[in-house]
């Protein structure tokens, strides 16, 4: 494996030289970073030009002026780490420093929901193949996928952000907008559960009923205007997660599993009050050492109530503290809903079209968590919804090629569980080409989210790249490509070592 990673980090070295050596030669030549001072009226209009030919090197060709800049990013192994200046002199490390930050908080956001979502709506649908939940979502995912992004940032702009600002205004459901969204819960949730006739029309009654229920008691409750979700709504999700979880790590069977999450959910409940309490103390490392501790606990009580089955228990019960941890912190999030919502720098519109925080904003750390929510939400659903029908179309196709391979009937015959037979057989073949996927699809989507950044005004990595471009401002062009480029190299090195770990019988040296 040692010599494999070595092997593959010499090509890698050597293909980022040759395609960072192209991009610089191209850029450098693709315009005449002295034009605006050309065009200058200013006195000393030839002292600027020179000024800027000595900061930039110009005076050097830039197939050699490359070697320049590689001697500075070659520094970064005595410490000396340096992409140049841009034209304006100021250091290029600097700027990509906080866009860097930001396009990642953006990026990261983004392909881990839809690497989540995709692949459990994938497999979903695989399961159920040609049902009318299968139909809905194949419909759904190649219409996602034929969407520019740019026109999907808009929408979302004009109906998820303008829109539901103005709702705001007067926060009440109309009566007729309950009922088609009740209809379509009672024609969503018998497809996504399937079953006979009789069996279809119970759940769309069951889905019509609640849906419709909740919707009337978010209206009296007021619960736009003061979000939360309170002990009792805690509760009641702590326990259908701990049920879910239970289900999918171990199965229903599996007694110790079960109740090890029940005992992580009943710990969450006692300790939700003093949370509260002491809510006001944290910041962001302290959320996320409780974060940490949180897991630990769960699976230290899933390892004490394991018995023979340590290691599942303790997994299963970890994950479940983990979601439950999620529920309390949400429900904090949103007691900041309406301190955010009546700061004077909102204005009564929460949900932001433009940037990626609010300016001159001051809060606790939830305030601050809420107004990082409200301006990433929208560009994150617009690369999400792009992504997730990527996932969810390899996903499906992927799982159904494994089902038909014959060590599945094999475990099949064999009497195993359903669930252990697609879990624990299928799922993790699976995953191997969506590993593939993601590798190349990572690098792709900061690229990706250059047009995004634009959309919604982001002073991320795209617009210095951009900018970089306009200007014809190397420096800036190729630290945005060294960057991507060097994602790119790591990611796909990462790929080949998560096969082995994926599949034992693939095999590195």
């Amino acid at each position: 494996m040692l010599k494999f990673i070595t092997r593959r980090l010499l090509v890698s070295v050597v293909v980022l030289f040759a395609a960072t050596y192209l991009m610089y030669v191209l850029t450098a030549y693709s315009g005449d970073p002295l034009e605006d001072l050309r065009t200058s009226t200013a006195r000393n209009k030839e002292q600027l030009i020179q000024r800027r030919i000595d900061l930039l090197n110009l005076n050097v060709p830039p197939y050699l002026r490359f070697f320049i800049w590689l001697g500075g990013v070659l520094g970064v192994f005595v410490g000396k780490f340096d992409l140049g200046k841009n034209i304006s002199g100021q250091l290029v490390t600097s700027q990509l420093g906080s866009a860097m930050l930001t396009t990642m908080q953006l990026v990261l956001v983004a392909t881990l929901a839809a690497i989540l979502l995709g692949v459990i709506v994938g497999i979903s649908t695989a399961l159920r193949q040609y049902s009318a939940f299968d139909y809905s979502i194949t419909f759904t995912s190649f219409l996602f996928f034929s969407l520019p992004v740019f026109w999907v940032a808009v929408l979302l702009k004009q109906y998820m952000a303008i829109g539901f600002n103005d709702f705001l205004e007067n926060p009440q459901i109309p009566i007729a907008l309950i009922f088609v969204f009740s209809a379509i819960s009672a024609v969503v949730w018998p497809g996504i559960i399937g079953g006979r006739l009789r069996v279809k029309l119970r759940i769309g009654a069951i889905a019509f009923a609640i849906t419709a229920g909740l919707l009337f008691a978010l209206n009296l409750t007021g619960w736009f205007e003061k979000p939360g979700i309170g002990p009792v709504s805690g509760l009641i999700m702590g326990v259908a997660i701990a049920f879910a979880v239970t289900a999918l790590s171990t199965g229903m069977a599996n007694k110790r599993a079960r109740n090890a999450s029940l005992v992580v959910v009943a710990i969450g409940m006692v300790a939700w009050l003093p949370f509260n309490l002491l809510s006001l103390y944290v910041s962001p490392l302290i959320f996320f050492i409780l974060a940490v501790a949180t897991v630990i606990v769960g699976y230290l009580v899933g390892h004490f109530m394991g018995g023979q089955d340590k290691a599942p228990v303790a997994r299963t019960a970890a994950i479940t503290a983990l979601l439950m941890g999620g529920v309390i912190a949400l429900d904090r999030f949103m007691q900041a809903w309406k301190p955010y919502f009546e700061s004077s720098y909102i204005s009564g519109r929460p949900f932001a079209t433009v940037g990626d925080q609010t300016p001159n904003l001051q809060g606790s750390f939830w305030v601050l968590g809420v107004d990082k929510f409200t301006h990433l939400l929208l560009p994150t659903l617009a690369l999400l919804l792009i992504g997730f029908a990527g996932y969810t179309r390899y996903s499906r196709a992927s799982l159904l090629e494994i089902m038909n391979q014959d060590y599945i009937r094999t475990a099949r015959a064999k009497g195993l569980p359903e669930r252990t037979v697609v879990m624990r057989h299928a799922f993790r073949n699976t995953m191997i080409p969506l590993t593939t996927l993601v590798a190349f699809d990572f690098a792709g989507v900061i690229g990706g989210a250059v047009i995004t950044e634009r959309v919604f005004s982001w002073s991320g990595m795209g617009s210095l790249f951009i900018e970089g471009l306009r200007r014809v401002d190397v420096n800036t062009v190729m630290g945005f490509f060294l960057i991507t480029g060097t994602v790119a190299l790591l990611f796909n090195l990462l790929a080949d070592i998560v096969y082995s770990l994926l599949d034992p019988r693939i095999r590195v040296n």
